[in-house]
């Protein structure tokens, strides 16, 4: 075998050196035109680099898989190409259905408790499996293979070491710290039975309005590409492993296939209109060292290129990543992406198959598309040498990993050994991780702080781990969490406290920056609130009005001469001018995960002044100067300061008003529709329905009346008293609303109400000019505000058309009513569920 080092690392280099010299066996040619004569999305392989993937052929393992696939029947094949999400699915489910793997979603877990502690997540691994292996109908029993999102550690698991998500891990530029990391989260997922982790997510975001932008190491290829070998190193071992269970070891997944990070305004699941090389130079660069380690799987992207969705963009899957790049794991498809493919739908897409796609992620579709292919294959329509080469690819990555042969999970190595999730040792690999990612921005002489003094901590993110460790953590957006799920994390301020006491020192926790004896100094913390996907894409470069407040805190402590270090929780750069001029100190710590007890190593020094550990953490992107990301840099990639630097003077910079943010997902608060909407107030079928733009206000004859009332904020709320009859509360846009990705998911239609006198019956839905739909829900009287919630895809199914929304909300009621609406937006952190019926 041609060894991985003799060619590939030689593409690479000439790659990173522009091209300067190509290996003969490249041939590089410029690209058509995306609307030349082969049609946009279509890549050429010739331009790509060739490569040798380097997992040792297994001529025992090729003769099993060959006689696996002429003993399996057609059933039991279509089985091994789906997967299911726990939520949806049963140990008899995979016994029947003969599938080969499950996943754990976001916001799924053993019995529908995503918060299950680690001993139920073992019982249902082994439960899980035994149903796979069962031969008692005279299959063959194909273990399945259990994925799940450990991306910045085993984040699913409560107890787990949470690391800091890649983007502050690329601040660190420290390839071997990341294979320990990968090493870690490796042994604390087989604690619970797991074998394979979608990680690590290679994309290289170039507009980090993105709401995955934390997800990738850099916007710059080749710190991405430093990464990626260590970490699947760090996750699999060699690649000459050949029985990952008897290690301490899962499969990896580089995702997202391809140039996730680089759609059109940073969209998520969106369009990438670059061109061919750009494409290859910049997005497919992480892949080579990835294919170099043997990585296991790799996990193709919702987005698209040039038009063409990823997942059924055979040239690029086939011809590129598997022909021409010599990937020999199997492709795995993203959460009901298939769905996204033109021609397709989340229950049949036999098109995404014949791209290349060897494995479906059909977390709640898993049955339809089942059924779906297996009826295609009985009629010829998908080709049983396509369904036999899929297979056999997942065959070999499970007898790679030692499935076969390792038995139930409760029975391998590291199984059950739950001493080692947040175990001393693997903390102490995080906090190195928080220590090493910190980037410092600006120093006027104020850090190191002295441990002996009194320090006061203020900001809203000081004390609140979910906050510092963002998306994907216990739950799929981070959020409905608190310290209490943690245990054994260390929150900043924690930390701080710990530090600043063994110094003979005090420290306070004053979220608002109030105190009663005057500190030394003040640390504010603030920044981003979790988020993940297209939950967190944004509008401009710019934090939500409501997360600068702390900038008011500084404010009051800078005026009362106290020296104030601003700390930045943030998956992304982002324009915070006010609080560079404001602070003393800026420091930006990004998502650290659990071990918050790293930013006090660096922040507070010894007895002397000195720094106990130093700051050497470098922009992984460039720092904006406005919210517009076209006006200019602030600071460049690779931008940092250290102790060492030289203090200089500070110019203030221009402090630009934000009136344009990233709440795109807000339809309507603070008394006001978004901008550009109306609210309506409308009644039967014919009556003339009613702007209401400023209030008091009247609709429908007198039959309704709109006052404000406080919500948040003085008059954030509309209130609606109904004297009898039929009346509906909507929001209408004139451009309408596509949320058709958002029904790929738990995402749900938001409206927070308090209800006086709550009417005879009421019902919620929304549509488009093709098709509305709409559920009963008990709207229950209450003194307190109240949010329900309903997922998009229920009302989806219910009729409501979620490409085309123009009427994104409408609240009907029958009957005398009194009731007032707060908030109306999408998200997940319901109180009231709204069933779907």
């Amino acid at each position: 075998m041609i060894s991985f080092r003799a060619t590939s690392i030689a593409v690479t280099a000439a790659l990173l050196a522009g091209c300067a010299a190509v290996p003969a066996d490249m041939e590089l040619r410029q690209p058509p035109l995306a609307d030349g004569g082969d049609g946009p999305g279509i890549a050429h392989p010739e331009i790509w680099p060739a490569y040798d993937y380097p997992v040792p052929a297994n001529p025992q393992a090729e003769q099993r898989i060959a006689d696996l696939l002429n003993r399996m029947t057609l059933e039991e094949k279509i089985g091994q190409l789906v997967q299911a999400d726990l939520c949806c699915v049963t140990p008899e489910d995979v016994r029947r259905y003969n599938l080969g793997s499950i996943l754990v979603g976001g916001n799924s877990g053993p019995g529908g408790d995503d918060l299950a502690p680690a001993p139920e997540w073992l019982k249902a691994a082994d439960e899980f499996y035994l149903a796979s292996v069962d031969r008692s109908d005279g299959g063959v029993g194909v273990p399945l293979v259990w994925g799940t999102d450990a991306v910045h550690g085993h984040s699913n698991i409560v107890g787990a070491t949470i690391f800091p998500h890649n983007i502050g891990l690329g601040a660190m530029r420290d390839p071997s710290l990341v294979e320990k990391i990968g090493a870690v989260t490796a042994k604390e997922i087989r604690v619970t039975g797991q074998e394979w982790t979608f990680a690590p997510t290679v994309a290289v975001p170039q507009d980090f309005r993105w709401g995955r932008a934390y997800e990738g190491y850099s916007s710059d290829p080749e710190l991405v590409a430093s990464y990626v070998g260590a970490m699947v190193r760090g996750l699999q071992g060699p690649p000459t492993n050949d029985n990952l269970l008897a290690g301490p070891h899962v499969i990896a997944s580089t995702k997202h296939f391809l140039a996730d990070g680089g759609t059109d305004r940073g969209v998520d699941q969106g369009d990438s209109s670059i061109d061919e090389e750009t494409l290859r130079d910049i997005h497919g660069l992480p892949y080579g060292p990835a294919i170099g380690e043997g990585v296991a799987t790799v996990m193709v992207s919702f987005s698209s290129w040039q038009g063409r969705k990823m997942t059924g963009n055979r040239s690029l899957v086939t011809d590129v990543l598997k022909d021409r790049m010599d990937f020999g794991g199997f492709v795995v498809s993203d959460w009901n992406a298939h769905g996204q493919v033109e021609g397709c739908t989340n229950e049949s897409c036999p098109e995404a198959l014949t791209a290349g796609i060897d494995m479906y992620m059909a977390p709640d579709t898993w049955k339809p598309i089942y059924e779906d292919l297996l009826a295609r294959a009985r009629s010829g329509e998908v080709s049983m040498e396509r369904i036999d080469e899929a297979v056999a690819r997942i065959l070999r990555v499970k007898m790679r990993l030692g499935l076969f042969e390792a038995g139930k999970p409760s029975d391998r190595p590291l199984s059950g050994d739950y001493d080692l999730l947040g175990a001393p040792e693997h903390r102490e690999v995080a906090r190195q991780a928080v220590r090493q990612s910190m980037v410092l921005l600006k120093n006027q002489g104020v850090l190191p702080l002295r441990p002996g003094g009194r320090l006061l901590v203020a900001g809203d993110g000081a004390d609140d781990i979910a906050r510092q460790s963002g998306g994907w953590t216990l739950s799929w957006q981070g959020t409905g969490i608190d310290n209490s799920d943690f245990p054994g994390a260390t929150s900043i301020f924690s930390g701080l406290k710990q530090t600043v006491e063994a110094g003979g020192g005090t420290a306070q926790l004053s979220p608002d920056g109030s105190f009663s004896e005057r500190p030394d100094a003040a640390i504010v913390v603030f920044g981003e609130k979790p988020y993940s996907e297209f939950q967190g894409d944004r509008a401009t470069l710019a934090l939500d009005p409501e997360l600068t407040a702390p900038y008011e805190t500084m404010r009051k402590l800078k005026a009362q001469g106290i020296p104030v270090v601003a700390l930045m929780l943030t998956g992304r750069p982002l324009y915070v001018n006010p609080a560079l001029n404001m602070a003393d100190a800026f420091v930006v710590a990004w998502l650290p995960g659990s071990e918050g007890g790293g930013v006090a190593d660096v922040l507070v020094g010894n007895a002397a002044g000195q720094p106990r550990h130093g700051f050497t953490g470098k922009l992984p992107a460039a720092w904006p100067q406005t919210p517009a990301m076209e006006d200019g840099v602030l600071f460049p990639f690779g931008y940092g300061l250290t102790y060492g630097t030289a203090a200089q003077g500070w110019t203030p910079l221009p402090e630009i008003a934000v009136t344009e943010t990233s709440d795109t997902r807000s339809w309507f608060t603070a008394g006001s529709p978004a901008s550009g909407w109306s609210l309506l107030v409308g009644g039967e079928e014919g009556d003339v329905q009613t702007r209401v733009t400023t209030v008091p206000a009247e609709a429908l004859r007198g039959r309704v009346r709109v006052t404000a009332t406080d919500y948040l904020v003085q008059e954030g709320g509309r209130r609606f008293t109904i004297a009898d009859g039929d009346a509906s509360v909507l929001l209408r846009n004139f451009e309408p609303v596509n949320v058709d990705r958002e029904t790929n998911g738990d995402v749900k239609l938001l409206f927070t109400l308090r209800v006086w006198d709550a009417p005879d019956s009421a019902s919620i839905g929304a549509g488009g000019e093709s098709g509305r739909g709409a559920v009963s829900f008990d709207m229950q009287q209450s003194s307190e505000w109240r949010r329900y919630g309903i997922p998009l895809k229920c009302l989806r199914a219910q009729g409501a058309d979620v490409t085309e929304l123009t009427l994104p909300f409408i609240l009907r009621t029958q009957g005398t009513a009194d009731y007032a609406l707060g908030e109306v937006r999408l998200g997940t952190d319901a109180e009231v569920d709204v069933p779907c019926s």
